[in-house]
């Protein structure tokens, strides 16, 4: 793993300086605004997708192509192997860096990506909780293994596999098994790994705070696309993913010889691409089931999304003309106000005027 070298924190005195960030859904144009940011203000955009921090995982992730990275420097991708695990901390430490480097060269920062968990990290902080243990994590599983839920009556499948091991979290730190759901496996294995490793329920970490992110003045917009035209968006992208190449990718990941191991090919796309290729089902089935899959996974990161304060939302998507206008000329006038002493002193190119923003989503919404 390629990491940044370890700086002090940031002082608390240094002035703050804007930091963009961009959220919204899969396939809602992102990349594409954040490009025509940076472009105007002379910005460096720093990734915050869980998969595109990953070498060799391109056409999956609809990572920006090499020719348009070439255009604004990028951040945080392609830093990580394929085989190495890399956590919500990680990625904390390493985005900090890269703001600090950002800040060293007077360059306006943008965040862009989908990975709610990775922006919640940067911006609010993370308990100080013990680091990851693989062999804690590995005797978990197997307890779990051991103890298996009934089959789920359809599909024949495992439907509940935190079944045992949320029980023994109600033991151990019943506050944290209140807040976790019963099947949400990820959270409780990790809740149960704190509690053995720093010999104290998790949930007293919890109640210790978190430091979050400082001296950046953080400037979120959000895009919110029609939901009709997003789905039909979702599936030609997923279309042009398995057309485009992305089972060549997937084989070439899968030769490696710890390619079966290989956690990021459990993400949206690259598990439907494993199963054509082992043989599970029809490339037709999985290009039906990654369309489905993601139109589920835009409909949590909506969810996700709405709940960040402050976001200021914008009705389309953010390679339309007249969203980016929109967008620029908001943004324009915020960069242009006297939050900080870097932004009074001219230190980003002066934009066009001001304009209106349009209004956040709300729960009547269809996304609901």
């Amino acid at each position: 793993m390629e990491l940044l070298a370890n700086k002090a924190p940031l002082a608390e005195e240094m002035p703050s300086v804007p930091l963009v960030v961009i959220v919204g859904p899969t396939a809602s144009g992102k990349s594409a605004l954040a490009l025509s940011i940076a472009e105007r203000w002379h910005g460096e955009i720093v990734n915050c997708d869980s998969v595109q921090v990953y070498r060799g995982f391109d056409i999956g992730t609809g990572k920006v192509p090499a020719e348009e990275r070439r255009r604004v420097p990028h951040h945080l991708l392609d830093c990580v192997e394929p085989e190495q695990v890399f956590t919500a901390g990680d990625y904390r430490r390493e985005a900090l860096q890269a703001l600090e480097s950002i800040r060293e060269r007077q360059r306006l920062p943008i965040l862009v990506g989908g990975t709610g968990l990775y922006l919640r990290a940067l911006l609010v902080g993370l308990f100080e909780g013990p680091q990851r243990s693989e062999s804690v994590r590995a005797r978990l599983t197997r307890i779990a293994a051991r103890h298996p839920s009934p089959p789920d009556a359809q599909t024949g499948c495992n439907s509940r596999p935190g079944r045992f091991l949320h029980p023994l979290l109600e033991r151990l730190d019943p506050a944290a098994a209140r807040r976790i759901h019963p099947r949400d496996r990820q959270k409780i294995i990790r809740a149960l790994e704190v509690c053995l490793l720093a010999r104290q329920p998790i949930s007293a970490l919890w109640a210790r705070g978190r430091t979050g992110l400082r001296s950046f003045e953080t400037i979120k917009i959000g895009l919110n696309p029609d939901r009709t035209q997003l789905q039909g968006r979702i599936n030609r992208r997923v279309e042009t993913m398995f057309a485009g190449g992305l089972l060549d990718e997937v084989r070439v990941l899968l030769a490696r010889p710890d390619g079966q191991r290989l956690k990021p090919l459990e993400a949206l796309g690259y598990r439907q691409a494993c199963a054509v290729l082992c043989g599970e089902i029809p490339l037709e089935d999985a290009v039906r089931e990654t369309q489905a899959a993601t139109r589920q996974y835009a409909k949590r990161q909506m969810t996700w999304f709405r709940r960040e304060a402050d976001v200021n939302w914008f009705a389309g998507f953010g390679n339309d003309p007249e969203i980016r206008r929109q967008v620029l000329e908001w943004l324009g006038s915020k960069l242009k106000a006297p939050q900080s002493a870097p932004v009074a002193a001219g230190y980003f190119r002066s934009p066009e005027p001001e304009s209106r923003w349009v209004g956040a989503p709300t729960r009547s919404e269809e996304w609901e």
